[in-house]
């Protein structure tokens, strides 16, 4: 820290009182722009303002009338966009949504709450929406329903992964009802290997590969279980469109056989999104980027213990995603 007494001068001419510049200092300040710069830097990191406050040694409430100047407005919106949302527990609500540019890897804006009216009114103050070309969102029925109103004219295009994910959680539902008829030591064994019947069996070793086998020789709606998530993970690899639709019919048609509850359910929502699902075949765009945005927002907002404050919230996120 650089402590400095300004000196007081007086116009010979006129009398009037000025105090002297100094070239490093901005009028009207106390703080220099090289603190401010190094401020800047370290709020663009996944820190906590008090181990900033404590590098800088300023106070809290510097480094927060700083971060209180950062801003990042979006003006336009690109020809793609992915929406997600986050837990944030920030400005009295829960959860917020994040908007990103998938196809330039860039965070367009955070938005304070979920809500369709909220999403809806925000969308409806950009003229170019109509140019939008596709919505890349999870299978949220929310977020659909926002997206043909706010922008008709967009392809909407659900996440490989997430529509994946509907299939592991119905075979870890059956995994659970099945644990129920083990004894103790099995049941704690069928838990901790979960992971194994999880992957995908192209990534597993010989080992690995018996250890499954065993586990499906005692339930008869696990091995089927397991078959059916096969079954869409080489779905959801599938290379083009036409090799998918053929592979969502021959999965559709092994879930009506096999008859389990948690499977049919993924498979009437994967019949509710046939198209969008379908439209992530054509084009080569995810939620990917965004759901690490949405980690690194984990990891902020952890590190940080929180931030109650959504405008402050959002300026360090933003801060914190211009080099990610």
């Amino acid at each position: 820290m650089l402590s400095i007494r300004k000196r007081r001068h007086v116009c010979p001419c006129c009398g009037k009182k000025f105090f002297e510049t100094i070239p490093f200092l901005p009028k009207y300040q106390r703080t220099s722009n090289a603190l401010w710069a190094m401020a800047l830097f370290e709020l663009s990191k996944t820190a906590s303002m008090k181990s900033i406050v404590e590098r800088l040694n300023v106070s809290a409430s510097t480094t927060a009338r700083i971060l209180d100047k950062v801003n990042y407005p979006c003006t336009t919106l690109p020809s793609v966009i992915s929406i997600d949302e986050f837990k944030g527990n920030t400005g009295g609500r829960k959860f917020q949504c994040i908007l990103t540019n998938p196809k330039e890897k860039k965070v367009l804006d955070i938005l304070p709450n979920r809500k369709g009216d909220t999403l809806y009114q925000y969308f409806s103050k950009f003229p170019d929406r109509n140019n939008i070309k596709y919505v890349v969102m999870d299978l949220s029925t929310l977020f659909r329903s926002l997206a043909k109103t706010a922008f008709p004219k967009a392809e909407i295009v659900a996440d490989r992964f997430h529509a994946l994910r509907l299939a592991i959680y119905a075979l870890e539902q059956v995994r659970k009802e099945a644990q129920k008829n083990f004894h103790t030591k099995r049941r704690r064994y069928f838990k901790h290997a979960r992971t194994l019947l999880i992957k995908h069996k192209e990534k597993l070793d010989s080992e690995e590969l018996e250890q499954v086998a065993n586990m499906l020789s005692l339930s008869k709606e696990l091995a089927q279980a397991y078959h059916l998530k096969e079954l869409a993970y080489e779905l959801f690899a599938s290379l083009d469109v036409y090799t998918a639709k053929k592979k969502l019919l021959a999965f559709k048609m092994a879930v009506q056989v096999a008859n389990l509850a948690p499977f049919n359910k993924v498979a009437s929502t994967y019949t509710q999104w046939e198209k969008e699902i379908l439209n992530a075949f054509d084009v080569p765009f995810s939620n990917g980027y965004t759901e690490g945005c949405n980690n690194r927002i984990k990891v902020t907002k952890r590190v940080a213990y929180g931030m109650r404050n959504y405008e402050r919230f959002k300026k360090r996120i933003l801060h914190t995603m211009v080099q990610y």
